[in-house]
């Protein structure tokens, strides 16, 4: 065959065989962003909750610390709502629809990378527990650190409506504002605060959520008589969200009080030097089921949103003639 006529052969193939990574990064951010839509206001929730009698504020002044009691996730949500009215649980959602599309497109083009090239499947097509485990973790590191720009400015506008009620000036007009604002006064490095954490959890939660669907979905596949149909991926996709949400909970109490603290000219925090002393300090003046605040919240949003991720995701792919994940 000449060159012009395997040239248009390849012309001729559909976008997905032609830009195999590409289609899978475009796809899985669709995905990512059906699914930040749908649960969202949860997150917002478990947001607040980890802010919540956060014992360094005190070394500000008496007065930085809240004085508002203790709220539980409907409490906060009903708060949320009567306080600053319903739209406001997505306050934030613009940065965290941009967060996931370079997140979820980053993690899952680098670990289906890794699994197909890197480490390979075996001649049955058993992926080792290993081997996934490390993949999930690679994957999760490399799309959060991609996007944590965005998940900074996530963190502190979910914070915004809080501010306002305590009669504090709200930091941002808006998503775009918050970005400029940031990089004007910590620069570059600003915009990759807190990512040390961030990385650290994303490591966490994608070893719970991508190895877990992974690995139960193949071996249901292969050790039961379910197929690869939309049975499979709900029950993988359950068990991804329980795991990931236990793994991944403390470090996302961290990153969160990290990423929200004050900080001085030069960008650095005022509360806390690193993530091992924010949970020092938190464990310490908190308790250790500090690092489990605003769990059930995050349990809660991170199930549904993982089912819808992965339906969505496996769906889309079918549509798209790419092969299953």
């Amino acid at each position: 065959m000449s060159v012009p006529e395997e040239e248009e052969k390849e012309r001729r193939l559909p976008l997905a065989q032609r830009w195999p990574r590409a289609s899978k990064f475009l796809l899985s951010g669709c995905a990512a962003t059906v699914a930040e839509l749908a649960t969202f206001p949860l997150d917002l929730t478990k947001t607040r909750l980890q802010m919540q009698g956060e014992a360094a504020l005190a070394r500000l002044g008496d007065g930085a610390r809240e004085s508002a009691p203790y709220r539980g996730m409907v409490r906060t949500a009903l708060g949320i709502i009567q306080e600053e009215g319903f739209l406001k649980l997505w306050q934030g959602v613009t940065p965290a629809i941009y967060r996931h599309v370079v997140y979820s497109g980053g993690r899952m083009v680098t670990y289906e990378h890794l699994r197909e090239v890197v480490f390979g499947k075996s001649e049955d097509e058993h992926y080792p527990l290993w081997k996934s485990v490390i993949g999930g973790m690679m994957a999760g590191v490399i799309g959060q650190f991609l996007a944590n720009p965005t998940d900074l400015v996530k963190v502190q506008m979910q914070m915004e409506g809080k501010r306002k009620l305590e009669g504090k000036p709200l930091r941002f007009r808006g998503v775009h504002h918050a970005f400029a604002k940031i990089l004007a006064e910590g620069g570059i490095r600003g915009l990759w605060a807190g990512w040390v954490p961030n990385i650290q959890r994303a490591a966490l939660v994608n070893m719970g959520d991508l190895t877990t669907y992974d690995t139960v979905k193949h071996y249901l596949v292969l050790n039961t008589p379910l197929e690869d149909n939309i049975m499979t991926h709900g029950l993988s996709s359950l068990c991804s969200g329980l795991v990931a949400s236990i793994l991944g909970t403390p470090a996302d109490v961290i990153k969160s009080r990290i990423m929200n603290q004050p900080r001085d000219k030069q960008g650095r925090g005022l509360l806390y030097k690193s993530s091992t002393d924010c949970l020092i300090q938190a464990v310490q003046g908190e308790g250790f089921m500090s690092l489990y605040k605003g769990f059930l919240p995050s349990w809660l949003r991170m199930t549904p949103w993982s089912m819808v991720f992965w339906l969505t995701y496996e769906k889309i792919r079918e549509m798209s003639g790419v092969s299953p994940f």
